[in-house]
């Protein structure tokens, strides 16, 4: 039992240091592009920057766009299993909600690193074309979950019409986390916003 536990731990403190890496290559990246622009420094300025090898660079990013956009987690497996089967709650927007909560949290991301980021991305059009990519390639995975849960006669224009609607919520939790004064996670702003989307859709 003891070396099971100690195996876990070992586990959860290597995935804690994965992710703290992550956020620094990341922040580095941001700040570089911020002070450069995205074509004004090197794979080699980021690795100095983040304090990594080039090797480590390499092994977590593959170039300066994924650096600068950071890693979107996955869907979780379990989680999309429940959602393909009709749960967790048998409602459509409250389980993709669900689905997607692990998209917002991040408990290494601040306000100050929110607002950086929404500046550069909109100050470097290959950095928005790139998330746009992203958008649209979860935009498809998730149409198709939402198909496969609903069956053939749940139209594919609705499955759309809730993933557009789901990326219009995140847009506006993340700008109105940017603007909150008490500094709340964005998942606070997310389900504000989801409330009322449903108050003024009536569901």
């Amino acid at each position: 039992m003891h070396s099971v536990l100690k195996s876990a731990y070992c586990g959860v403190k290597r995935e804690r240091a994965r992710r703290l890496t992550l956020q620094r290559i990341n922040d580095a990246a941001r700040q570089l592009t911020q002070d450069r622009g995205l074509d004004g420094f090197t794979m080699e300025d980021l690795a100095t920057s983040s304090g990594v090898s080039r090797r480590t660079l390499f092994n977590y990013f593959p170039g300066k766009l994924d650096a600068v956009l950071g890693r979107w987690p996955d869907l979780d497996p379990e989680s999309l299993a429940t959602f393909r089967a009709g749960g967790p709650e048998h409602d459509l927007v409250s389980d993709l909600r669900t689905l997607v909560v692990p998209l917002l949290e991040s408990d290494l991301a601040g306000r100050e690193q929110l607002a950086q980021g929404h500046r550069v991305l909109r100050s470097e059009p290959r950095l928005m074309a790139a998330l746009q990519g992203r958008y649209e390639q979860l935009s498809a995975e998730i149409v198709t979950h939402i198909a496969a849960r609903e069956g053939s006669a749940f139209e594919a224009q609705r499955a759309q019409v809730a993933v557009n609607l789901l990326a219009a919520l995140f847009d506006s939790a993340w700008k109105d986390a940017i603007d909150d004064p008490l500094a709340r996670p964005v998942l606070v702003h997310f389900d504000h916003a989801l409330a009322t989307a449903r108050s003024l859709l009536g569901s």
